[in-house]
């Protein structure tokens, strides 16, 4: 296990660390070592459970030219837009996914 001395804690923090430690349960030490980790990126804060991070960075760059091009030609049809649905008449025609039910 590394050691490292911090100094220079002002009071905002120092009183932070021990809110978290007395929250946790946990002592002053690994309460800094959890902000530490959470400000230098490697836990996520309190709270936030919708975070990407870097978990997806091992993809970045590893298509070839052709499979990008297969994936746009794949999603090209969500690029389109149905323009009868931005219009009243066919927000409800019988195509729409919003019609009015059957009365009968």
């Amino acid at each position: 296990m590394n050691q490292l001395t911090v100094r220079g804690f002002d009071s905002e923090l120092e009183s932070r660390i021990r809110e978290l430690a007395q929250r946790r349960g946990i002592s002053l030490n690994k309460a800094a070592l959890l902000l530490l980790r959470r400000g230098g990126g490697l836990e996520p804060a309190e709270g936030q459970t919708n975070v990407v991070g870097d978990s997806l960075d091992e993809f970045i760059g590893v298509w070839s030219r052709e499979e990008e091009q297969e994936f746009l030609d794949a999603i090209e049809v969500f690029e389109r837009v149905d323009e009868s649905l931005w219009s009243w008449e066919g927000l409800f025609s019988s195509k729409s996914v919003f019609r009015s039910p059957d009365p009968t």
